[in-house]
């Protein structure tokens, strides 16, 4: 769609951002799966449902002026989740909460880029109602990526030392091994 007009523009958005609400819709059941502390799992249940009634705002914004939400797909979005999703493949159990967060909230972040943009398109265009409702759900978005900040000062602790733990016990396996073993493990780590 080639957009002429700053309302058409703002239309072009909605339809992206309806789009990448729904991509979220499926991709955190998994990132829920994935994670292993009781608080981030909740965190991110609880942002599922919001995630929800965020999507059906701006599907109510778009049948207010007459337009189909389903009409363009959110390629950044797409890539973004897609980075996340390999990055939770490359990374160990002890970091996976971490690495989870990394990615939740480079998708926070997308999102309140592309809310406010909307916000102020709305509000340029005098569509009050739609302002305000694209407002609440930027500040939804802003609770959503300070909660995780919050859930990281621990968990990113918990990754390190973590971490550390298991380059200890690598270095006390190694210390235990004779010459041969220690060769083959340097071998296989080259061959990685």
């Amino acid at each position: 769609m080639t957009a002429n007009s700053l309302q058409e523009l703002y239309v072009e958005q909605l339809q992206d951002l309806y789009s990448a609400e729904e991509q979220i819709i499926k991709a955190l059941p998994k990132m829920i799966e994935a994670a292993q502390s009781d608080e981030l799992r909740s965190a991110l249940k609880e942002h599922l449902e919001v995630t929800r009634k965020q999507a059906s705002r701006v599907e109510t914004i778009c049948q207010e002026l007459g337009e189909d939400a389903q009409n363009e797909k959110c390629k950044g979005m797409e890539g973004v989740l897609k980075e996340g999703s390999d990055l939770l493949k490359e990374v160990s159990k002890e970091v996976r909460d971490a690495a989870i967060i990394a990615a939740a909230q480079r998708v926070e972040h997308y999102e309140m880029a592309g809310y406010g943009t909307a916000r102020t398109y709305a509000t340029l265009l005098g569509f009050a109602d739609a302002a305000s409702m694209l407002e609440q759900t930027l500040e939804e978005e802003k609770e959503a990526d300070q909660t995780l900040s919050e859930l990281a000062e621990e968990l990113n602790v918990e990754a390190l030392k973590a971490g550390e733990n298991t380059e200890e016990q690598e270095a006390e396996q190694g210390r235990n091994w004779g010459p041969r073993a220690k060769k083959s493990v340097a071998r296989g780590k080259r061959a990685a």
